[in-house]
């Protein structure tokens, strides 16, 4: 083994007895890492410098392929409804398989942190097949000082060997794609898949499975604060809006999409952004597009034109286009990645059935019920066999990383709302004037003049009304926006085909929340949506 670059000297790849017979290369530097990358073969470089990867069949998440090894320790705390159990036994097998695997790889070594807060920071050590990948986990995440990696001391260890194929009869899984967390170990092996994203949305796993017993709220959100220092937390399912939407020019950016909420404030578990670039654009997402085009930044299934130009409209390979960067390529990124406590929460959702207003302001008991049914749409036309849109429901804006029941993070975020006194809008960046196929996507310029009002805190002194079916309160008049739009149900040609639409949705959040009805108090069932027909 021939050890290159940085690190410490009492703890390397054999912390858990891998060795390797290759190299073995330690927290190099971005210039390394592209370097290295082209040498393999692994990637390729834009017009503008970014480093272009491809990832192959795996597109995105394989959320089935997630295990969670099932002890004494995590029996009793983990929701094992919503998460896959292997057994110790089968996880050590797994373990043994990939490090005979890796017997003769060069290898690729970060040093990283997960959370901006010290006191609940979670040091981890990521070992990747690929140095595209190195570089994708080194913009995620938080990189220490140099000097400080002498004396970095792991907590989590991420092996991630795209090559290895998993043996679901050997090794207790589901195919030869494997995601498996020993919460107890805190180990991650990731194998059979090259989405980048797997590796940190498994620090996210694990801190969501951390930090509760602090008392600190983990959130699948982005956040940004005003001049004022006036913070606000987006929660939303991937395609809602969160990177675009905190990323806005005249707030500070925290962070685009995990956080946590502590006994101080808020604060990132991340050092960098993983923004969707499918349709991006300089008009639209300046902040974004600028950062796109970095040296350092990582592309991840962008078609390249003749002239090696990103085409971001392209989605052939698939719609779920990505870019990794460090979050100082934001200019108004926040340096410290905090954050006082939040004034305001956002729910994005995109409706696709045309239903739900621009924006709604929500009662603690509606923040609640909306948080735990986390509600977003699946569009018609995506998925073969789709012919209209479907209701996506992820409780808490994140299922596939809650370890805890929803109802342990529900209960935590109600606490922190009262206690700090926030402010909490629904959003509906989806479609207005018709479901998908009929109506138009809500104009960003409309939702932006909404959000910004919101978070001034004039939107509250606004004319409200209680929307017939949802029960929450809908402003009546903003300045600056059509009255029409505030009012969805008058948007549609046919009232009455709005109305068998408004119907079918309020049903499938009642449907929806029937699991979580013996887990709350009855003001959050009291907040569920009632079918009551307006008038003609």
């Amino acid at each position: 083994m021939i050890e290159t670059g940085r690190r410490n000297a009492d703890f390397g790849i054999e912390r858990f007895g891998l060795k390797t017979e290759g190299r073995v290369h330690y927290n190099f530097v971005e210039a390394e890492l592209y370097e290295e990358a082209l040498r393999r073969g692994e990637a390729r470089v834009s017009a503008d410098g970014a480093l272009v990867a491809e990832t192959g069949q795996h597109t995105g998440r394989s959320a089935a392929d997630k295990f969670t090894v099932r002890d004494a320790a995590t029996e009793p705390l983990i929701w094992w409804d919503n998460n896959r159990a292997i057994n110790p036994e089968q996880f050590d097998t797994l373990l043994s398989d990939f490090m005979a695997h890796a017997a003769n790889m060069d290898l690729f070594v970060q040093d990283l942190t997960g959370g901006a807060d010290a006191a609940s920071s979670l040091p981890v050590r990521v070992i990747t097949e690929y140095a595209w990948h190195s570089l994708f986990i080194r913009n995620l995440l938080i990189r220490p000082e140099r000097q400080a990696l002498d004396t970095f001391l792991p907590q989590m260890t991420i092996i991630d060997l795209p090559s290895f194929s998993a043996d679901p009869a050997r090794h207790g899984c589901r195919s030869e794609t494997v995601i498996a967390i020993d919460l107890s170990r805190m180990i991650v092996l990731i194998g059979g898949t090259s989405y980048a994203g797997e590796m940190k949305k498994s620090v996210f796993t694990a801190l969501n499975y951390l930090l509760p017993n602090d008392g600190v709220m983990p959130m699948h959100c982005s956040a940004n604060t005003g001049p004022a220092g006036d913070s606000a937390v987006f929660f939303g399912l991937s395609g809602t809006g969160k990177t675009t939407l905190s990323a806005d020019p005249s707030r500070t950016l925290i962070g685009d999409d995990e956080h946590g909420w502590g006994a101080d404030g808020i604060f990132n578990f991340e050092g960098g952004c993983y923004a969707k670039t499918i349709r991006l654009s300089k008009e639209a997402e300046p902040e974004i597009f600028s950062a796109s085009k970095h040296f350092g930044t990582v592309l991840e299934n962008v078609v390249l034109d003749d002239s090696r130009v990103p085409d971001f409209d392209d989605g052939s390979l698939t719609e779920n286009t990505r870019c990794a960067y460090p979050l100082h390529f934001i200019p108004n990124a926040s340096a410290t990645g905090t954050a006082a406590h939040p004034e305001n929460i956002i729910m994005l959702t995109a409706d696709a059935f045309g239903v739900l207003p621009p924006i709604a302001k929500l009662t603690p008991a509606q923040a609640m019920y909306h948080f735990l049914s986390g509600y977003t749409a699946k569009v018609a036309g995506t998925e073969k066999g789709v012919t209209e849109p479907e209701a996506t429901f992820s409780t808490c804006f994140g299922a596939p990383f809650m370890p805890r029941h929803p109802s342990e993070y529900g209960n935590l975020l109600r606490r922190l709302i009262a206690r700090n006194n926030v402010n909490c809008w629904l959003v509906n960046t989806g479609w207005t004037g018709g479901s998908y196929g009929v109506g138009q996507r809500m104009p960003i310029k409309v939702t932006r003049a909404l959000l910004a009002q919101a978070l001034e805190g004039t939107l509250s002194s606004a004319e409200f009304r209680t929307d017939a079916n949802f029960g929450f309160a809908v402003p009546i008049h903003v300045p600056g926006v059509d009255d029409s739009i505030l009012d969805p149900r008058s948007t549609w040609s046919d009232p009455l085909a709005y109305d068998a639409q408004a119907e079918k949705l309020v049903g499938m959040f009642i449907d929806n929340f029937a699991v979580f009805e013996s887990h709350v108090d009855a003001d959050i069932t009291g907040a569920a949506p009632q079918i009551q027909i307006a008038a003609e």
